[in-house]
């Protein structure tokens, strides 16, 4: 089969992974990940529990809630492969091999790694989330968003911002309608109640 789209099947292959990575990673934290922050409890209870080892819920869990929420984080990944595919197959199951990977070593501070300085510059160069940066995202869920890419963190954290706020807003609007609709309610009991 070949699957050199773009003139070469590296280049191609090079391609595929790249937008399963960075579309993926955009998907997964616009579209699930900040949206859980902001309304949902499947992604806090599971990822973000205090109690249990976050090792062990990212990489060894078989509780059928912490396998969802990881499922649920990857259905965009596991989308951009699927269509990236007729770019580049290799370049597709790379792409998604390389953000496994990710996903296992972002977690690897529980373990005791420490990034070795080199590195850190490297990834700093290229907005790499670290395990180090991903640590601090378990101990304080309003910082260090983007799984893969630290770019992604300060738009998140507008959105959850945002998000937040609308959700007042419906909850004050829905307060003040309901409002007179009790008084009346409480009124016409009292009435009824006189009258027995």
């Amino acid at each position: 089969m070949n699957t050199s789209v773009l003139a070469s099947p590296v280049f191609s292959a090079l391609a595929a992974s790249l937008i399963v990575l960075l579309v993926g990673d955009f998907a997964s934290t616009f579209f699930y990940h900040v949206p859980q922050h902001a309304w949902g409890k499947l992604h806090l209870r599971t990822h973000h529990d205090r109690r249990r080892s976050y090792w062990d819920h990212a990489v060894l869990s078989r509780d059928p809630q912490v396998l969802l929420d990881g499922l649920l984080g990857a259905v965009p990944y596991i989308v951009l492969a699927l269509l990236c595919a007729v770019i580049s197959v290799p370049g597709a199951i790379l792409g998604l091999l390389l953000g496994q990977a990710h996903v296992w070593w972002r977690h690897t501070t529980e373990l005791g790694w420490r990034t070795p300085p080199w590195f850190v510059r490297i990834a700093r160069a290229i907005g790499l989330v670290l395990p180090e940066d991903h640590d601090g995202h378990h101990r304080n869920p309003e910082i260090e968003f983007g799984d893969i890419f630290r770019f992604y963190d300060v738009p998140a954290r507008v959105l959850l911002v945002t998000l937040r706020s609308w959700s007042r807003a419906v909850v004050r609007k829905r307060s003040r309608r309901s409002t007179p609709v009790r008084r009346a309610a409480a009124l016409k009991r009292r009435a009824v109640a006189k009258q027995s």
